[in-house]
């Protein structure tokens, strides 16, 4: 009897890897461009997580990544992948092909429900003070907001993040991008493989 719950655990472990699997999304990215808190850092890899995306770019480079608490962060970072990046030009050429949106309050942004989500794409989030850094504005291809009706006038860099990727899942749901797996065969069989030894 222990012998045939163990065997059922592992194969209901495995088809649980491969549901998720089946739904991420490999070309929805988040950028952390020098967001220092680790409580912040860790949200956003939850929401990353939580909306299927394959991996988030880390951009450091007048900030030192956050030590993150294994306890609420090791979870989210063991399912999604990081990449990091020294410079404007090694980011912009990880992000080739894709929609670069930016998170602005500037007259030219617009609201996010006006991007197609659809499209590749990668959302640059700046540090919680002084927001996107001007040396990756010149990547974007367009700046959003995120509309609000009360005296506040920013969400915290974490709750927008969340925000932002529920518009673009609520997108590609709408047109089936988690119904079917956005990996071929051979590599969602590939990742199987990797996540089971994890």
């Amino acid at each position: 009897m222990p012998t045939q719950t163990v065997r059922e655990r592992t194969r209901h472990r495995r088809e649980r890897l491969r549901q998720v699997l089946s739904q991420r999304q490999p070309d929805l990215t988040l950028v952390l461009a020098n967001i220092h808190d680790p409580h912040n850092v860790s949200a956003i890899f939850r929401s990353a997580d939580a909306f299927g995306l394959e991996r988030v770019h880390l951009y450091y480079t007048d900030t030192a990544f956050p030590v993150l608490s294994r306890k609420t962060s090791a979870s989210a970072r063991k399912w999604v992948e990081s990449d990091r990046h020294a410079s404007p030009q090694e980011l912009s050429q990880a992000l080739q092909g894709m929609q670069i949106l930016v998170t602005s309050c500037s007259p030219n942004a617009q609201a996010m429900g006006s991007f197609d989500f659809t499209k590749p794409t990668a959302l640059i989030m700046g540090n919680e003070h002084s927001g996107v850094a001007d040396e990756l504005l010149t990547l974007a291809h367009g700046e959003l907001y995120i509309p609000m009706y009360g005296m506040i006038q920013s969400f915290n860099v974490s709750v927008a993040a969340a925000l932002i990727l529920a518009e673009a899942a609520r997108q590609r749901q709408a047109a089936g991008f988690y119904e079917h797996p956005r990996y071929s065969q051979e590599e969602l069989e590939r990742r199987l493989a990797l996540w089971l030894e994890k």
